[in-house]
C-alpha cells in the first residue's frame, strides 16, 4: 500500500508472523526517507527503498516482531538505528541515536516529533508530524495496545490522555498492527471508555466499545 500526500510518499507493508507493520516515509522531492519499524525479513523490505536515500531506522519499541529484519537490514543499508532511551536497556540492541521525548526527526517535507507513549512497553513511541500519527503498538482503530499489566495500562491511558487525544481529529493514524484510521474516528470511543469505571485488573487485550 502507498500514500502520497504533501510531498510525502509512505508505503506500508504488514510483515511477518504477526502482520506488523513497516513504513517507508520518503521525501517525494528528494527520494531522501526513513523506514518506521523492521518486521519481516529485509528482502522483503529492501525493493520498497529501491532509489530511496534512507536517512534512519527509527523503532516504535523493541518487540521481537517489530525488529526481526533489523540487523539484515542495518547491514544492508548502512544506516543509523534509533529509538527510544528507555528501550535501549531491554534488549541487546545498540542504536546510534537515542530518542527522547519532544525531540525531532526531519525528512524534507515533514518534521516527525517523537512523542513518549509507555505502556505497551517503558520505552514505547509515537511519532507525529502535524498531519500523520505513526502510534507503534500504543493505539489501534478500536482499542489501545495490549498490556501485561495494570499498571501499564494505566500509563498507556495516560500517554493517550497527554500526547494522543489532543491532536487534530484530521490526524491520520498508522498503527503498529492492522489498518489506518482517522483519530476523530476514534475519540468518541475513547472518552466513553475513560468516561467509565473499569476493574482494577484491567489489562491485555483492550476494547474501548465492550472493555
Amino acid at each position: 500500500m502507498s500514500v502520497s500526500e504533501q510531498n510525502i510518499e509512505i508505503k506500508k507493508m504488514a510483515l511477518g508472523q504477526w502482520n506488523t507493520n513497516c513504513y517507508v516515509v520518503a521525501s517525494t522531492g528528494t527520494a531522501r526517507a526513513i523506514i518506521i519499524d523492521a518486521p519481516g525479513t529485509a528482502a522483503e523490505i529492501l525493493p520498497a527503498v529501491e532509489g530511496l536515500k534512507v536517512d534512519l531506522i527509527v523503532l516504535t519499541h523493541s518487540h521481537k516482531d517489530h525488529i526481526w529484519a533489523l540487523e539484515d537490514l542495518r547491514q544492508a543499508l548502512k544506516v543509523p538505528v534509533a529509538m527510544y532511551e528507555e528501550e535501549v536497556d531491554r534488549v541487546r540492541l545498540r542504536p546510534e541515536r537515542l530518542l527522547r521525548d519532544g525531540d525531532v526527526i526531519s525528512l524534507p517535507g515533514a518534521r516527525l516529533k517523537v512523542m513518549h507513549t509507555p505502556g505497551h512497553t517503558p520505552g514505547s513511541i509515537s511519532l507525529y508530524d502535524g498531519v500523520r500519527l505513526f502510534s507503534g503498538d500504543t493505539l489501534f482503530p478500536g482499542g489501545p495496545g495490549k498490556t501485561k499489566t495494570p499498571e501499564a495500562l494505566r500509563a498507556e491511558l495516560d500517554s493517550i490522555k497527554a500526547k494522543l487525544i489532543g491532536l487534530p481529529d484530521a490526524t491520520a493514524v498508522y498503527p503498529g498492527h492492522g489498518e489506518n484510521t482517522v483519530l476523530g474516528k476514534e475519540k468518541p470511543a475513547i472518552a466513553a471508555f475513560l468516561a467509565r469505571p473499569h476493574p482494577e485488573g484491567l489489562c491485555g487485550d483492550v476494547l474501548w466499545a465492550s472493555s
